[in-house]
């Protein structure tokens, strides 16, 4: 009835917190996925009924907030577009791209046993092992968005690592999902604590001299050579399927490094401001 309430401020009151703890506590059902609220307990829910003018002057100011936030969130993926075009201007629309080296990761990682690695396989690490403290463990969680992410935690005692030492992570490493989600990877940040990866990752520890970590990990999301030779015929597509193996033969082009390092400055700026925006979105998502 619009001479008692405002559709608008109903919808806003409909998803607020208030009311999703309210049909929490009046679902029915034993799996989560399939709880559900009878139509008559749903109606008979309670709601607060302002004034007709208050209720519409909270959904215009709700209107206005919401509005701010989708500017945001715009601002976001737009700036996510820009990092991808500063690659393709840079190494693949550039000319003479063409005539620089074609090297498979492998002779980019450094020159010692164990630069690039999975995790800890089978009975080398299992679940009832984790502790609540001690060495990380990094999982898929920690690069599913493609940059590097807290995840879930988990920790091994200091008498196991020492026994799973060699499959360390360190800083700059790029790491890679090859199970689950397949093909998302990040760069480890330079504050990491002691850590090793599990066998859902392949880790990369690079000859910086040769390719920068922020080269790699844009060439294997954005590089249409590299994406063919997945078998992605589409940016942000499912790889078919990947392992160690597989990325080691990958074959990149290798610019130069101060052609890199130039890219690398223009990443780190790029990425401030994803910061930024990001946190003024979290605000306008409260607010």
């Amino acid at each position: 009835n619009p001479e008692k309430i405002h559709i608008p401020y109903l919808e806003r009151y409909l998803r607020s917190d208030e009311a999703r703890s309210i049909y929490a506590s009046k679902m029915q059902g034993g799996v989560a996925r399939r709880r559900s609220i009878k139509k008559d307990v749903f109606l008979g829910i309670e709601i607060p009924l302002p004034s007709l003018d208050e209720q519409k002057r909270i959904a215009a100011i709700l209107d206005k907030a919401d509005a701010l936030r989708r500017l945001r969130q715009q601002s976001l993926d737009l700036t996510e577009k820009l990092i991808h075009s500063v690659f393709l201007d840079m190494f693949v629309h550039r000319e003479g791209t063409l005539k620089w080296t074609r090297r498979p990761v492998e002779e980019c990682a450094r020159d010692y046993k164990g630069s690039i690695r999975t995790g800890p396989f089978g009975s080398q690490l299992k679940h009832s092992e984790f502790v609540e403290e001690g060495i990380a463990v990094l999982g898929i969680d920690n690069a599913v968005q493609n940059e590097f992410k807290k995840g879930k935690p988990r920790f091994i005692t200091e008498d196991k690592y020492e026994d799973l030492k060699r499959y360390r992570v360190y800083p700059d490493d790029v790491i890679i999902t090859i199970m689950g989600t397949v093909g998302r990877c990040a760069i480890v940040p330079a504050d990491i604590p002691l850590a090793i990866n599990t066998k859902h990752l392949c880790c990369i520890t690079l000859d910086q001299d040769a390719c920068l970590p922020e080269y790699l990990h844009a060439c294997f999301l954005n590089h249409p050579e590299v994406l063919e030779q997945l078998g992605v015929r589409a940016k942000g597509a499912v790889m078919p399927g990947l392992n160690m193996g597989i990325i080691k033969e990958l074959k990149i082009p290798i610019p130069s490094i101060e052609l890199q390092q130039k890219f690398k400055k223009k990443i780190k700026a790029l990425r401030n401001q994803l910061e930024i925006l990001e946190h003024s979105r979290i605000e306008l998502e409260q607010l």
